[in-house]
């Protein structure tokens, strides 16, 4: 198999885990709701305030790391940047969290029932 093909491979399967099961359908679209409530506040409200919070709150153990990639660009002159770089980075531990899911439900379905 050539080198290319292996990493869209991966890919491919992340995202099978991601979307396979319906936990983890629900839990995107928990993520896509608190992402576009907080573009809709940054981007169209009149002050954003907390709404960063919910998106952070919603991806959890990873959205540290988006947080933490957009904060050099708030401290920057780039800070119309800051909310692209959180809502790309929330997505993407999104997606992780949702395959973790997925991967947890597929193997809690191939044990099957435990006998009583």
């Amino acid at each position: 198999m050539p080198p290319a093909s292996r990493p869209r491979r991966r890919l491919r399967r992340l995202l099978a885990l991601a979307t396979d099961t319906w936990l983890a359908r629900a839990y995107l679209l928990v993520v896509a709701a608190a992402l576009t409530f907080f573009l809709g506040a940054w981007y169209v409200g009149p002050d954003p305030g907390l709404a960063g919070f919910y998106p952070f709150l919603a991806t959890a153990p990873l959205g540290v790391l988006a947080l933490l990639a957009s904060l050099p660009a708030e401290q920057s002159s780039l800070t119309w940047l800051a909310p692209s770089i959180f809502a790309v980075g929330t997505a993407v531990a999104g997606l992780c969290n949702a395959a973790l899911l997925g991967r947890l439900a597929h193997g809690r379905g191939a044990r099957g029932p435990r006998p009583a």
